[in-house]
């Protein structure tokens, strides 16, 4: 390997690197000030350790949307009603992490018949898919939609310098991804990586975190940024990333098939 540690990785994605023989276990300095459900706790010796995470989210453009006759939406299924065709656009998951951790939410709130049924009449109200994460909400945001399903923080960024947008966790529950750092089998550096390591688990690196992120992985640390819509970390699911690691593919392979005409690069 080329690389010594991998920092900011999505868990999901070590998971299914750790099946191929590519994660060394490793337990940072300070690893029992990291919350629970945000570090590596079925392994004596962790594979991963948290440094933040972020969910799925709802932008919403005000102006558009009392123009076009959409009301404000709370929940996932209020997206499915007839006043949004077309006016809904959101990440493809097989160019987007944020794009994925939404349809492994549904997956796992709807569980998997219901959670296709879902998406399926989401996908009629749908205008386009697109390559990028932070691209719905700032789409949203200019008013090139009326919602984007995205994540909060590009729309907060709008919200704050202006734009007509409001940010909204709806009520069922939100698909979520952990990034974290795991060393690599092999590096070169094991001693500097680890050094990273031990930075990345500190009270230093949480408060660096906590100026993008307001799920930070770190114990005691609580980040205030303007217009972030409250409640995000206890409307995270628990997702299993184990059965998503081993399933990525398939959902990735079933969800080009079923939506994939009408992704836009």
């Amino acid at each position: 390997p080329r690389a010594d540690i991998l920092f900011g990785a999505p868990v999901s994605g070590l998971l299914v690197l750790d099946k191929e023989g590519v994660i060394e276990p490793y337990k940072p300095a300070e690893f029992d000030k990291i919350k629970p459900a945000l570090k590596d706790t079925a392994h004596d010796v962790p594979l991963w350790t948290g440094l933040d995470a972020w969910a799925s989210a709802v932008c919403y453009n005000t102006v558009e949307g009392e123009a076009g006759g959409a009301a404000e939406p709370a929940s996932w299924k209020d997206l499915i009603k007839p006043e949004y065709k077309g006016k809904i656009v959101m990440a493809n998951p097989n160019a987007s992490g944020t794009g994925f951790l939404t349809v492994a939410g549904w997956l796992t709130l709807f569980g998997e018949k219901d959670g296709w049924d879902y998406m399926d009449k989401l996908h009629e109200n749908i205008s386009q898919y697109v390559s990028s994460g932070g691209a719905p909400c700032r789409m949203a945001a200019s008013g090139e939609a009326v919602v984007g399903i995205s994540y909060a923080f590009p729309g907060v960024k709008a919200k704050n310098e202006g734009a007509p947008v409001n940010i909204i966790l709806p009520t069922e529950g939100l698909g979520s991804e952990i990034e974290a750092t795991a060393l690599i089998k092999g590096g070169k550096n094991p001693e500097a990586a680890k050094i990273l390591a031990d930075f990345a688990a500190s009270q230093k690196s949480g408060e660096i975190n906590s100026k993008y992120y307001v799920v930070v992985a770190r114990e005691g640390i609580k980040p205030e940024i303007e217009n972030y819509p409250e409640g995000e970390e206890a409307k995270m699911l628990n997702l299993d990333f184990n059965m998503l690691a081993e399933k990525k593919a398939g959902i990735l392979e079933e969800w080009q098939r079923r939506y994939g005409a009408k992704t836009v690069e």
